[in-house]
């Protein structure tokens, strides 16, 4: 943009005073004819000239103003060494060729594709496989064909740009370094576990893995996630594999039912062993209190009893037929009128009690 408003004044200047003229005449032609000889006639306006040193000197000036956008990060240069790190904003630097300003997006997720590349990701995504970098072989020394996606972000802006010659790109550190992490986490581990079972636990130690070799460059970079994409097999067993993960697939299942089963068993089956134990120990305390309620009245009773035993013996008599007869109207016959039945005569109304 300086480089096109300093043309435009340079342009502006000329057609309003004409700063350089040039008359080129014709000359008597060479002896022996043919070619004629031209001679130049240069004026040059030093005045213009003196005034558009300045001009340009300001227009230079100004072509060192640019801004750093949000998530954004700038290095400066001064003659091709790095000075000085800014944020986002209005700055200033000395301009070409003194000093330059490289801008990188520190807040942007980057990625990078192990095993294949994206082709197309617009509805309907189309990848391109790369076997040569996801066939490897488990720690069982099993064929297993892994793919993976390693996103990171930039860390720290100068060795991003100045520590590595080529860090990013299908030929650069990043997807060598990621390789190798997923080799050797794989190389360690066995099929299943890579296929079923440790999923996540791999990931975490490629990206470790990964972080320590990056930082062993001083690359700048973070590596924010490794995911495992495409686990699978070679082909030619993929099937019997299919069959040994349902089996596996099954057996967790049935396992998982069976804890849960259990976790609902034992606190039931504690909850009602605790519920019999109260109800004993309030079967308990209630015979207790009974027995103790029915010592002291025989007490009570014995007491009476020695002090009138006829009275007491017939009034426990009546009252125990009460008890064992109850509802039941009763009649009591005096021994001393004979004790025969046909002695007693009902003459209640109606005759049938």
């Amino acid at each position: 943009m300086p480089i096109i408003a300093i043309r435009a004044a340079i342009a502006a200047l000329s057609k309003k005073w004409g700063t350089i003229m040039v008359d080129v005449r014709r000359k008597e032609w060479f002896e022996g004819g043919g070619m004629p000889s031209f001679k130049p006639n240069i004026k040059v306006n030093w005045k213009l000239f003196l005034l558009l040193i300045p001009i340009l000197l300001i227009l230079w000036a100004l072509s060192g103003i640019y801004i750093v956008q949000p998530g954004e990060q700038g290095v400066v240069r001064r003659f091709g060494k790095a000075v000085r790190t800014v944020g986002p904003g209005p700055h200033f630097h000395f301009p070409m060729p003194i000093e330059q300003v490289d801008k990188v997006a520190v807040e942007k997720i980057r990625r990078v594709e192990i095993g294949f590349r994206t082709v197309s990701s617009g509805t309907t995504a189309e990848y391109r496989f790369v076997p040569e970098e996801s066939l490897m072989l488990t720690g069982d020394e099993q064929i297993v064909d892994a793919q993976i996606i390693v996103q990171y972000k930039v860390n720290d802006v100068k060795n991003y740009l100045f520590k590595v010659r080529i860090l990013e790109g299908d030929d650069g550190v990043i997807i060598d370094a990621a390789e190798v992490s997923l080799r050797k986490v794989v190389g360690q581990r066995p099929i299943d576990d890579v296929l079923i079972d440790k999923k996540l636990e791999i990931e975490i130690e490629i990206r470790e893995s990964l972080q320590s070799i990056l930082d062993g460059y001083e690359s700048g970079i973070s590596v924010r996630e490794v995911k495992l994409q495409t686990v699978r097999p070679p082909r030619e067993v993929a099937a019997a594999f299919s069959d040994v993960v349902s089996a596996k697939e099954e057996k967790d299942t049935l396992i998982k039912k069976a804890k849960g089963y259990y976790a609902d068993l034992i606190p039931r089956t504690r909850g009602r062993a605790a519920q019999i134990e109260k109800q004993a120990e309030a079967y308990k305390q209630e015979r207790i209190k009974r027995a103790e309620g029915d010592a002291e009245r025989f007490l009570v009773v014995l007491k009476e009893y020695t002090k009138a035993k006829e009275v007491t013996r017939k009034r426990l008599y009546l009252e125990t037929m009460e008890r064992i007869l109850p509802g039941i109207k009763k009649f009591v016959i005096d021994p001393d009128t004979g004790g025969n039945m046909l002695q007693f005569l009902p003459l209640d109304k109606g005759g049938d009690k």
